[in-house]
């Protein structure tokens, strides 16, 4: 095992996360806009407030993911790498009559992920910096933003406070292990929220948005043929993605697998027909 997945599961480990998409939206419509598109409560997010939501389509398939966070004069958006100008574009495809500006701050504001049970109480660099409650892995923590200028010493404050330099393929790994999907692999552009169980991602209060009359009539008809899932599969091979595995109550079809030295054995996360 590599110090940086040791320190994810046991103390606190920092992330390089600059690949991931950020989208900052101003004007004065922005929370109405970003409300009417996206599956959560977006109108009553104060200042500090954060959440997960996904981009729907009118069939209720999610077309992607987004971590937001309400800050006093925008939203910054928090995408997957590869969402960053899908994201953008259907943003902007809904501005209509809107005063909403998009900006894509990629380039400009760095990203820092702190992660894993010791994070919480590392002490925090001084400097300016603006921090949100997500995490890639699952484990306890939180995301740094800062002026791409201002990273190295961000990282060297955090090393000093005892954070471990951690890979993506680390992350990869413990997040598996906590069975936290990832758009692209897990949650497709086909996937029903039901169907992924991150639910979190969904108010069933806010009114209408894009994409709710599916989610309303599959929560009043109570079920979803398939859920994605975490399970154990015994042997050292991960299967390829769409393989057809059975586990105890069923088939599943495998969306991505790992072999966990730390278990022992392949966690894969998949969609299970019951």
């Amino acid at each position: 095992m590599s110090r940086g997945d040791e320190a994810l599961r046991q103390g606190a480990a920092w992330l390089d996360l600059d690949g991931r998409g950020r989208i900052v939206a101003r004007g004065r419509d922005r929370a109405r806009l970003l409300h009417a598109i996206t599956s959560n409560e977006v109108k009553k997010m104060v200042p500090g407030d954060s959440c997960y939501a996904f981009l729907l389509n009118p069939q209720g398939r999610i077309q992607a993911d987004l971590q937001l966070l309400c800050l006093a004069d925008h939203f910054l958006i928090d995408t997957e790498p590869e969402l960053r100008e899908k994201v953008h574009q259907l943003i902007r495809r809904y501005i209509i009559a809107d005063q909403v500006e998009l900006e894509d701050v990629t380039e400009r504001i760095a990203s820092v992920g702190v992660e894993g049970p010791a994070a919480p109480s590392l002490h925090l660099p001084l400097g300016e910096y603006t921090t949100a409650t997500f995490t890639v892995t699952g484990q306890p923590g939180y995301r740094i933003y800062c002026a791409a200028e201002a990273k190295p010493e961000l990282v060297r404050q955090l090393e000093g406070a005892g954070a471990v330099a951690a890979s993506a393929a680390d992350a990869r790994l413990v997040r598996m292990e906590n069975g936290k999907p990832r758009y692209g692999e897990d949650i497709r552009d086909t996937s029903l929220p039901q169907e992924t169980q991150q639910m979190h991602a969904v108010s069933f209060n806010k009114g209408c948005y894009l994409g709710q009359e599916i989610v309303e009539r599959i929560r009043a008809l109570g079920q979803v043929h398939k859920k994605l899932e975490r399970f154990e599969l015994e042997g050292s091979e991960p299967p390829a993605p769409g393989t057809k595995v059975k586990i105890e109550g069923g088939e599943a079809e495998v969306t991505s697998a790992v072999f966990s030295p730390h278990l022992g054995k392949v966690i894969a996360l998949g969609y299970v027909r019951r």
